[in-house]
């Protein structure tokens, strides 16, 4: 073979006869003749890169460089050449550059599977394997095992491209920059098949976390949607930057997300909020939520959910966990990293976010029922005001108020255990449930919920109490037409039966009956778990109360 190293700058035709002299160097003397020429084919293969990486798509390199294919698919086919990390990279940026990513002709299309498919080649060690006959003079050389050589030659290559997209992702402000947006798409779609590969996450990662200097997004969709679907699967870890990364570049992927989470949360059977809160944790949902523009979106689905299921107490409980999670993150945050709540909720009363975000153990249990009134008359402010008239504008501060639920569990349980200002937190409680006031709806429930808790109250002390004390209390359930009416009274009752003295020998009997009756026994299941939630994050000293509590929920479970 010829000696003489001397090349002429982008001389196809000499590249070219040699990789066809070469072949898949399966002579010694090929093999040599290989070695011998590799910094000159690698001078080479980087000139041509840097010629060819600001052309569009296959036709124009081709116009160029009518050879370009040619010598491109038969040094990828050659095990001394690839064998080498830094010719594999270059020739992986070359095949990039042949890409069009929006193929205009019937020849761009076959140009785009004939590059893919010689970079899954590249990237796929399984591939090479088949090779094993034609490289294991090469590989034995350099005292490797094929296993070995070809988890080392991915890994090192994986690298080269990492260590290069990072260069060029601080490089951004450089005109000259390495690596085009383009390529880089290019790339992130022939990851797209090999994407569960454990020796490639370090790609994914930096894929992911990369934006050059593009206003438009330079990943393609289909990578992303890939990566994501994975993810959602279990097929592969990435860290939460990366994860977080992807749904705030990608829509579809974190509302493909947050549906996964609801799908998830309803195909299970939910014993206890331990359990709703681990399943949303583990979806990292509240983690990247501590991002505003994740946020948003994800409380928009789950309201949109609240709406299709027409106020379903298991999607509104969901919600109401993921809120508390979601704060547990944002008050871990960096307090330098730290957004504004007005982030979260651009559109809302301010001092009434403040208020309802503070969570209850942040706050001595003898300042609940100020903190509550506080809200209270923030909130009745709020919707008695004449600019609140629109159902939309009313319906959007409801909702607010039904996210951080807590507090309306609690406002239940003070007005039977502490002393408190009735009217305003009865008020809240028939908000609650009956936002709107047409026809003087909410006005009616208010004096409905009044007339029970005055009735409540005056048998709250007795320790002896008889079902039947309580029979005009519960005839005044079943007999109400409004729904609004008949859930907030059962949320009183059941609250009563819980805490009040005599409420504990009759509760079973009571809640079963009245939750058959009246059709409730899913409302009333979630209000028992979501108080047993409580009870275990916070602790509560009457054991009776416990021991009650997990007896009514073990019994409601197999009717829900």
């Amino acid at each position: 073979m010829a000696q003489d190293t001397t090349v002429p700058k982008l001389n196809f035709e000499y590249w070219l006869d040699k990789a066809v002299e070469w072949g898949q160097a399966t002579t010694l003397e090929s093999q040599k003749d290989v070695c011998l020429h590799l910094p000159q084919l690698q001078e080479f293969l980087h000139q041509l890169y840097e010629t060819i990486k600001h052309l569009q798509g296959s036709t124009a390199a081709i116009e160029q460089f009518p050879l370009i294919g040619q010598l491109l698919g038969r040094l990828c086919w050659n095990p001394f050449v690839i064998g080498y990390d830094e010719s594999q990279k270059v020739l992986m940026w070359c095949l990039c550059c042949l890409y069009s990513s929006e193929p205009q002709n019937a020849v761009e299309l076959k140009a785009n599977s004939w590059v893919r498919s010689l970079l899954c080649h590249l990237l796929c060690s399984c591939k090479w394997e088949g090779n094993e006959v034609e490289t294991s003079t090469f590989i034995s050389a350099l005292g490797y095992t094929s296993a070995d050589y070809y988890y080392h030659l991915v890994k090192n290559m994986v690298v080269s491209l990492v260590t290069e997209l990072r260069e060029n992702q601080f490089n951004g402000l450089n005109i000259q920059e390495s690596v085009s947006a383009s390529h880089v798409n290019a790339v992130s779609i022939f990851c797209v098949p090999l994407i569960t590969l454990p020796d490639l996450t370090p790609l994914l990662e930096t894929l992911l976390l990369y934006h050059g200097g593009s206003s438009k997004e330079i990943l393609s969709s289909e990578f992303l949607e890939a990566v994501n679907e994975a993810v959602l699967k279990k097929k592969i870890s990435l860290p939460e930057s990366a994860i977080f990364s992807l749904w705030l570049r990608h829509l579809p992927s974190l509302e493909k997300a947050t549906l996964h989470l609801l799908d998830r949360l309803f195909s299970i059977q939910l014993n206890s909020l331990e359990e709703v809160a681990r399943v949303i944790k583990d979806s990292l949902l509240p983690q990247a939520a501590s991002h505003p523009a994740i946020f948003r979106i994800v409380n928009e689905i789950f309201k949109n959910a609240l709406v299709e299921t027409e106020g379903a107490s298991e999607v509104m409980t969901i919600i109401q966990v993921f809120t508390q999670l979601f704060l547990q993150a944002y008050q871990n945050e960096n307090k330098q990293r730290k957004f504004p709540l007005k982030a979260y909720f651009p559109h809302h009363h301010q001092p009434l976010v403040r208020g309802l975000v503070r969570r209850p153990f942040e706050l001595p249990t003898t300042y609940w029922s100020q903190h509550l009134k506080h809200i209270s008359d923030m909130l009745k402010a709020l919707v008695e005001d004449t600019n609140i008239s629109s159902l939309t504008d009313l319906f959007e501060i409801w909702f607010l108020v039904a996210c951080f639920g807590e507090w309306l569990d609690i406002a239940a349980e003070q007005l039977l255990k502490a002393a408190v200002e009735p009217d305003a937190v009865l008020w809240l409680l028939a908000f609650y449930y009956c936002p709107k006031n047409e026809n003087q709806q909410r006005t009616e429930t208010m004096v409905e919920a009044q007339a029970v808790y005055n009735n409540l109250m005056m048998v709250f002390s007795c320790a002896d109490l008889s079902v039947k004390d309580l029979e005009a209390a519960v005839h005044r359930i079943t007999g109400i037409e409004q729904c609004c009416n008949q859930r907030l009274t059962t949320h009183l009752l059941t609250n009563f039966l819980l805490f009040s003295a005599g409420g504990h020998k009759i509760a079973q009997e009571c809640i079963c009956h009245i939750a058959e009756i009246t059709d409730t026994s899913k409302e009333v299941y979630y209000l028992l778990i979501r108080t047993a939630y409580r009870f275990n994050n916070s602790g509560e000293e009457n054991q009776r109360t416990v021991k009650l509590l997990n007896e009514l929920l073990e019994k409601l479970t197999s009717k829900v």
